[in-house]
């Protein structure tokens, strides 16, 4: 509660101490994205993880859906206790959803994975679209 009001820097004045580990989500993969003349390109982080255990998708027309699924856990025994869990509970899932812009070839895009960091090179159209504007006929009477 002293977080939400106070803010994490003045909680020492008010409760006395620092937490012990921050809350943070370990469920979403770290992103670079970038563009370049003819394509974008985008880097994911998915440590410990082979090709076999990301998938990468499109969705929805231009959603591009990363997402990898370990499926390991850690078992320390019924008698352990866990004071930190910063690198994941140990189910090691991951996901990200990214929309691409329209001017991309879709058919085209290609994923590599080395070292724990999948790269995604989504190629640019240089042909330009139409717009996708519609005319409406209209008439004095529905």
């Amino acid at each position: 509660m002293a977080d939400t009001i106070f803010g994490y820097p003045f909680r020492p004045f008010f409760l006395g101490h620092r937490p012990i580990f921050r809350e943070y989500s370990a469920s979403t993969p770290l992103l670079d994205w970038i563009e370049s003349p003819t394509s974008h390109i985008l880097k994911f982080n998915f440590p410990g993880l082979s090709k076999d255990e990301i998938k990468v998708q499109i969705e929805e027309g231009n959603i591009l859906h990363v997402r990898g699924e370990s499926g390991k856990e850690e078992n320390f025994g019924k008698d352990s206790v866990w004071h930190v869990a910063e690198r994941g509970t140990g189910n090691g899932d991951f996901s990200r959803m990214i929309e691409l812009p329209e001017n991309v070839k879709f058919d085209q895009i290609k994923a590599h994975v080395e070292n724990g960091v999948l790269t995604v090179v989504v190629p640019k159209d240089a042909a330009p679209k139409s717009p996708k504007v519609r005319n409406i006929n209209i008439t004095s009477r529905l």
